[in-house]
């Protein structure tokens, strides 16, 4: 193994120790205010960012700024030749600000600031600069992110967090079962929830991930005898359509779950690396339900309790 990846391990196994951990996001779901919840975070890797924040939509942008920063720094340790690996982990983030601009170029409200990609970037420095709907299907087309047809416009977000599962996963075999947990997260609320039938592209697109039986499961039963089984146990006991957080909270602890193992047990490598990014990510989901919990002053998170 390269003296590169060994530093790079090590940074990373550094980055990971400064998440808050299940712990922490307890005692924070458990504060009275948001505010108090936030100065709990005081010192921590997510304070810098959070110093300003009165709602729920700011602490969201700054948990993601945080995981984008230490995946950022993660990227100028890594081998010049193992790039790809940080790139396709912040597909995440590029699918976010290209939804976010489909969303005001359609009409809907300005779009937050864009997440700053640098060389992290896959197609962001051109279609940031799209003045229409029709440009920015044309951009997405001739990027990594393939066609967007009419019939994919409302499901954009579902259709590029496939090809981002998809990306990453054909990138570190480690988060194929990550992808798989994500694909059918996404079929089962696109059957079951929003009670729309997948388009065409996205049906192609999940398909590898999860095959094509889900495409007739008209319930919860039938959705979970249809999916792979390690996927379609994720919604054992799983009531009704409109309990899927439990299983989407299930899916994030397993992939918390496997970071551990990866970056206590990897050698120095991707496998390492793939580990402490996908630590700091559940660490950050963790952090924002804490806070909803503190900012509804519930006393609990009902999402942490599942998990616990």
């Amino acid at each position: 193994m390269s003296a590169g990846w060994v530093a790079a391990t090590v940074r990373a196994r550094a980055l990971a120790q400064r998440r808050a951990g299940s712990g922490a996001s307890a005692v924070i779901a458990r504060a009275d205010t948001l505010g108090d919840g936030l100065d709990l975070l005081v010192g921590t890797a997510y304070g810098p960012r959070m110093a300003g924040a009165t709602d729920m939509a700011a602490v969201e942008r700054a948990t993601d700024e945080t995981v984008l920063w230490h995946l950022r720094v993660l990227a100028g340790w890594v081998p010049a030749t193992a790039s790809r690996l940080c790139r396709a982990a912040a597909g995440a983030f590029e699918r976010d600000n290209v939804t976010a601009l489909a969303a005001q170029l359609g009409g809907g409200r300005s779009a937050p600031e864009p997440f700053e990609l640098g060389a992290l970037g896959t197609a962001w420095s051109s279609l940031r600069t799209s003045a229409s709907t029709a440009e920015l299907a044309a951009g997405l087309a001739r990027s990594a992110w393939g066609a967007v047809g009419a019939e994919d416009a409302a499901a954009l977000r579902d259709v590029l967090t496939v090809v981002w599962l998809r990306r990453l996963s054909d990138t570190a075999a480690a988060a194929r079962p990550w992808a798989e947990a994500g694909a059918a997260l996404v079929a089962t609320r696109t059957v079951l929830v929003d009670q729309v039938e997948a388009s065409p592209r996205l049906r192609r697109l999940l398909r590898p991930l999860i095959g094509s039986a889900w495409e007739r499961a008209t319930d919860l039963d039938a959705m979970r005898t249809a999916l792979p089984r390690a996927t379609g146990a994720l919604l054992v006991g799983i009531a009704a359509p409109a309990d899927l957080w439990q299983a989407e909270a299930r899916a994030m602890t397993a992939v918390e779950t496997d970071a551990f193992r990866l970056l206590r047990s990897a050698l120095p490598g991707p496998d390492a690396v793939l580990g402490a990014l996908a630590m700091l990510a559940t660490d950050a989901w963790r952090v924002r339900a804490a806070l909803a919990s503190a900012a509804f002053g519930s006393g609990h998170s009902e999402v942490l309790d599942a998990v616990a």
